[in-house]
């Protein structure tokens, strides 16, 4: 395969290529009978058989789909996967129920998922010739979006709360006599160094770096560059203070 995916709707209506090539292109990212069976056996049998027996199914058949994958993984029900060659799992991991990792592309590595690190209930890891980075230790709680059209990190030990988006990419709206669909599609990337917290419902907009042991407090929009320590909050983002500053202030 080596059609570009840079318009998903118009690549499922496509006339020109068969619903079955469409389908590997858009789900699996392979060619050929085998990975299409193999895919569609395993989920068949594993996707959404509850309690203890599909943990245990899909602690032994999910390895087979991806393109690696540690010990002591834990796979909640209805999962979904779309090129899962390009995802790659550490040991100690948790993918609650309804999580997609989604790491569509052709000239991307993928979504890497480090060790000890908890995806929640319904998040979404989503790529499209990007590439997403989950350091050890990082927790993305429920309902999270993480989407990347170039590069997206996350250090480790971060904490993650619940609705929170992240957003590497973005629309050219530039013309107005072309629809913004049909326009370019920018990606700068985004960096959130290790140690953070994000409150509930942060939004991350592209290009943005956000220091090691940072704070962005509930609801804030971070449309500029945080550094290291610091207390942000707001829409957009200002920083508030420094942690450091408060700690030496702390009377002995």
């Amino acid at each position: 395969m080596t059609e570009k995916l840079d318009n998903v709707p118009r690549a499922v209506f496509d006339s020109g290529v068969s619903k079955r090539r469409r389908y590997q292109q858009l789900v699996i990212g392979r060619d050929g009978w085998g990975p299409l069976l193999r895919y569609e056996v395993i989920m068949l049998l594993a996707n959404r058989v509850p309690g203890a027996l599909g943990l245990f199914l899909r602690s032994r058949l999910y390895p087979g789909l991806l393109g690696a994958c540690g010990r002591n993984v834990f796979f909640g029900m209805d999962v979904v996967f779309r090129h899962p060659h390009k995802i790659a799992i550490g040991d100690n991991v948790v993918i609650d129920d309804g999580a997609v990792l989604d790491a569509k592309g052709f000239s991307n590595r993928g979504i890497t998922i480090q060790n000890g690190v908890f995806v929640g209930r319904h998040t979404i890891l989503h790529t499209k010739d990007g590439d997403i980075t989950l350091e050890d230790g990082v927790n993305l709680s429920a309902s999270c979006a993480v989407f990347s059209a170039s590069s997206v990190r996350i250090g480790r030990n971060t904490l993650v709360a619940g609705n929170c988006s992240v957003v590497g990419g973005g629309h050219d709206f530039s013309r107005h006599d072309v629809p913004i669909s049909e326009q370019g599609r920018p990606s700068r990337g985004i960096e959130i160094g290790a140690d953070s917290w994000m409150g509930i419902g942060v939004c991350v907009l592209d290009g943005i770096r956000i220091g090691h042991d940072a704070v962005i407090g509930a609801n804030s929009v971070v449309t500029h560059d945080v550094p290291a320590f610091a207390v942000a909050a707001g829409n957009p983002a200002r920083v508030l203070r420094d942690r450091r500053e408060e700690r030496r202030g702390d009377p002995a």
